[in-house]
């Protein structure tokens, strides 16, 4: 038996027989908290109103409700904050959203007092299928109004939902949410107003069944709506919360260059290790506890010798955090050929970094030094100039003033955390620096 069908029977069976006390499904109400209690409009007419918010468990015009409470334009101060994805609503599953709501509307009597059967039974018809409706869409709007819009957030969270969710798939899914409640409106309207014109009780029986069924089949099938907002929202709030006063380290470098390594012996983060290329498939958060002040460490996928319309998903994220977020770099180098990228081309994406992102405090590690050989690692593939003296001495002992540590023997991990610790107050310094200069030119205007 289909799932459609059985919610259907469910509808049909009468209130007495239905043991709603052992069900395992969500059986709360949605409530805008802070909001006036309203007198519930059950009537046929309240269902011609254009949409409805829910207050205090009662269903009012979306036009009252916004006279009541007047919606706040977000300053640009707001606009610049971080962790909007922790905020997210919780989603329910379309199928929990549909139970609880046929189960909710079943329950809605007729208007006390109306003798003639006929009109009794089309007004309880009518206000069933208002009930169904607002238990429907009401919930779905809800979603709509607590997921923000892209250009209310931080340009940092606005590039993990493009490159994590893709391009445009965010305002699609929340555009199809929006299209399934605008239905579940029209045709939840169209039949209660249909069942409100019926001559007679057999009539208004059946077009409450025929408007329930149509009304659960169609939310039945564009309810994926639902479960593609559900997964969206697993994701965006499992994505690591960056505090901007917080100073952090971003550890930058080629995949499979050692970067993961160093998040776990300087920090707090535990990171997958593989040998392969792009083991970290997102940001990685860590901390670091460093005389009572607590610092962040990120790491991040690992940048390939490339322009930057042929990067990937995952190093436009390496950039975006460089891009958006304060941090101080940690750049990671592997002379020893392990890593897959060859000390040339480790050369040229450090160069193009280095330059773009100028203005970031700066520290260099050349990984697993123990591996190092006297003369440098050459690859078949390599095509270098002999004669280029700046590339011939990074081949062989990487950038000027590089800490060289090895993991393996333990070589220079103390001077490393010494050194990060130092990058971290400066960048701490520099923070605070900014806010001070930014509160005074507040006070100035």
């Amino acid at each position: 038996m289909s799932r459609a069908s059985s919610l259907f029977q469910l509808w049909q069976t009468p209130p007495n027989r239905l043991l709603f006390k052992s069900s395992n499904f969500y059986k709360g109400i949605y409530v805008v908290p802070g909001a006036k209690i309203y007198r519930p409009l059950c009537s046929c007419k309240s269902i011609q109103t254009t949409s409805y918010q829910v207050v205090n468990g009662s269903y009012v015009p979306t036009t009252q409700a916004k006279q009541e409470i007047k919606p706040t334009e977000k300053s640009s101060a707001e606009l610049e904050n971080i962790g909007a994805f922790q905020k997210l609503p919780m989603v329910m599953p379309s199928f929990d959203i549909l139970y609880s709501a046929l189960r909710k509307a079943k329950r809605v009597p007729a208007t006390k007092g109306i003798a003639n059967i006929a009109k009794r039974e089309r007004n309880r018809g009518a206000k069933q299928l208002d009930a169904l409706m607002k238990e429907l869409a009401v919930p779905l709007r809800t979603y709509l109004e607590k997921f923000p819009k892209k250009r209310s957030l931080h340009p940092y969270e606005r590039s993990l939902i493009e490159l994590t969710l893709g391009d445009g798939n965010y305002e699609e899914v929340l555009g199809r949410v929006d299209a399934l409640r605008k239905k579940v409106v029209s045709v939840g309207k169209e039949h209660a107003s249909l069942c409100a014109k019926s001559l007679s009780k057999r009539e208004a029986e059946e077009r409450l069944s025929e408007g329930m069924k149509k009304i659960e089949e169609m939310f039945n099938r564009e309810g994926k709506a639902v479960e593609d907002l559900l997964n969206i929202a697993k994701t965006l709030r499992s994505m690591p919360v960056v505090d901007l006063e917080t100073p952090t380290l971003c550890l930058v470098g080629a995949p499979n260059v050692g970067k993961s390594s160093l998040v776990r012996v300087l920090s707090t983060g535990k990171p997958e290790i593989c040998n392969y290329p792009f083991t970290t498939r997102g940001i990685l958060m860590g901390h670091i506890l460093s005389s009572y002040q607590n610092f962040q460490v990120t790491d991040t996928p690992g940048l390939l010798k490339r322009s930057d319309e042929d990067r990937n998903n995952l190093e436009k994220l390496t950039l975006a955090v460089l891009s958006h977020l304060p941090t101080a770099i940690l750049y990671v180098h592997d002379l020893s050929g392990e890593c897959g990228t060859s000390p040339s081309d480790q050369f040229v994406i450090y160069k193009e970094i280095k330059e773009r992102f100028c203005d970031h405090l700066w520290l260099d590690v050349v990984s697993k030094s123990d591996l190092l050989k006297e003369s440098p690692v050459t690859f078949i593939t390599e095509d270098f100039d002999d004669n280029d003296l700046e590339l011939a001495k990074y081949r062989k002992s990487g950038p000027d003033g590089a800490i060289r540590v090895s993991l393996k023997s333990e070589i220079g991990l103390n001077e490393l955390k010494g050194r990060v610790h130092e990058l971290l107050r400066l960048q701490m310094a520099r923070i605070q620096a900014q806010d001070t200069k930014e509160e005074n030119r507040q006070v100035l205007t």
